[in-house]
């Protein structure tokens, strides 16, 4: 993979973990689900919203050492 792809796949999966972690949260808080309220009237999107950034974490914890200067630096001590 290319590093502008590979750059590019980053951004959409630690957006779409980042929409999921805001969207648990405003669950927990204020038991208020943003992302099926938007689109409640199409459940099978919503399903996908929810199975993409489930992907999605997956994707940024697996590659977190890798893409995080910090992370990076600390596994190789």
């Amino acid at each position: 993979m290319d590093k502008q792809t590979k750059a590019t796949l980053h951004v959409v999966a630690f957006s779409l973990a980042m929409v999921g972690a805001l969207n648990w949260g405003l669950v927990g808080l204020l038991n208020f689900d943003l992302v099926a309220t938007l689109l409640g009237s199409w459940p099978g999107l919503v399903k996908l919203v929810y199975i993409l950034v489930g992907v999605s974490a997956v994707y940024v914890f697996a590659g977190h050492k890798d893409d995080c200067k910090i992370c990076g630096e600390m596994m190789k001590k």
